[in-house]
Order: structure tokens, then C-alpha cells, then sequence
């Protein structure tokens, strides 16, 4: 099943990362698809303030991972695969371990490792279209 969450501005980023996290509970794996500046790393800012994320989030660009803790205790990890050239990489990192951690995975640049994501993963495209931004999720 496809789902589309419009994003008219930034004032309405909580509310549309609150509609995914609802469509999807029992979800951790989410792969976000979009072309630079699109807006990946702010909507996943705004998931990880919903989660509860207490430490300083930012893009994982040069470490490829980086691990939050919210309140509550819960652990998030947040990729950003750009960098990656190859996927022995990817093998490096541990990937699996962290995948199939039951614990919040929010990928960035996914399709750059798309062949090693887990079969129920979440695919989220961020549209870009001027100012405003469309969730295509399925």
C-alpha cells in the first residue's frame, strides 16, 4: 500500500514524521530516497525529535552512522551512504547488526545499498517540487 504526506513547510515537518511513525509502529528500518537537498536529513531531524532524540542531531556525512538515544531510552541510528564507493563497506560497518537490531534505522542516500536492506523495510521518497515536499511511502 502507497502513501502520500505533502510537506508545505517546515512548521509542518513534526506533523508529517508523527503520520509515519503512525502508519508504520511496528517499523524500524526506514530507507529514504531523494536527490540532494531534498530534504532527507531535516525530515529525519524531525522523526528523531518525535522519538524523543535528546542528543544534537546531524548528518552522519563523513562517520556514515551516528547513534542517538531518546528519553524514553530508545536507540536510533541514523546512515547517510553517500560516501559510500562500495558496498565492502557497507560489510565493514556491521550493517546487520544494526538492521536487524530491532532499534529505529533511518538510511539516507538507500539506494546506494538498497540491495542489502532488510524485506520489510520502510521506502520513503522525498519529492521535491519548489519550495514543498511530497512523502511517497510504501
Amino acid at each position: 500500500m502507497q502513501h502520500k504526506i505533502s510537506i508545505t513547510s517546515l512548521s509542518d515537518l513534526p506533523i508529517a514524521a508523527r503520520q509515519l511513525l503512525d502508519l508504520f509502529p511496528d517499523k524500524r528500518v526506514f530507507a529514504l530516497f531523494g536527490e540532494m537537498g531534498a530534504g532527507k536529513t531535516t525530515f529525519i531531524t524531525a522523526i528523531c525529535k518525535k522519538l524523543g532524540v535528546i542528543d544534537r542531531i546531524s548528518s552522519p556525512s563523513f562517520s556514515i552512522v551516528n547513534e542517538y538515544k531518546s528519553a524514553r531510552g530508545l536507540t536510533i541510528f541514523h546512515f547517510d551512504f553517500y560516501r559510500i564507493k562500495d558496498l565492502s563497506e557497507v560489510y565493514d560497518l556491521g550493517y546487520e547488526d544494526y538492521f536487524y537490531s530491532n532499534a529505529y534505522c533511518f538510511i539516507e542516500w538507500s539506494e546506494r545499498i538498497e540491495e542489502l536492506l532488510p524485506d520489510d523495510y520502510v521506502k520513503v521518497e522525498v519529492v521535491k517540487i519548489g519550495e514543498e515536499r511530497e512523502l511517497n511511502i510504501q
